[in-house]
């Protein structure tokens, strides 16, 4: 599962996700990737159920990039406790992803195979994505 290795603080803010993403959201690497349409937190297990469907799609040929790491920690208090106490224990990390974000990108196989894989690695995560293809690419 991913999760950093080490965090410079325990506990993090929430926070807010509004507007678009401002960075990542160009493909960079491959000719093909999925991209958020909406904003979520990826935990590190969806990203990694994600990641299993894909390559067994793709039958480990080809590459695949995941542009997104799970390094916001989330605090969770536990079942049937008063409130106050300070904040709850943290629980895992999730990756905080924003309208506009390549979340998948992949190089090395056929358009109708990647477009299959990613549809399936779309399917383990919670938003709605968008099938992108690099600009310049073209078919065979």
């Amino acid at each position: 599962m991913l999760q950093p290795k080490k965090t410079k603080y325990r506990r993090r803010q929430k926070g807010r996700m509004k507007g678009n993403a401002q960075r990542g959201n160009q493909l960079a690497f491959g000719s093909f990737g999925i991209k958020a349409l909406e904003s979520s937190w990826i935990t590190g297990r969806q990203i990694e159920a994600a990641r299993q469907a894909v390559t067994r799609h793709m039958k480990r040929e080809g590459q695949l990039w995941i542009r997104i790491f799970p390094d916001k920690p989330i605090t969770k208090k536990p079942a049937e406790v008063r409130m106050g106490k300070g904040k709850g224990a943290p629980e895992g990390f999730v990756a905080p992803v924003t309208p506009g974000r390549i979340i998948m990108e992949c190089e090395g196989v056929p358009f109708e195979v990647a477009r299959k894989a990613l549809s399936l690695g779309a399917q383990k995560l919670p938003i709605t994505t968008k099938f992108v293809v690099r600009y310049d690419y073209v078919q065979e």
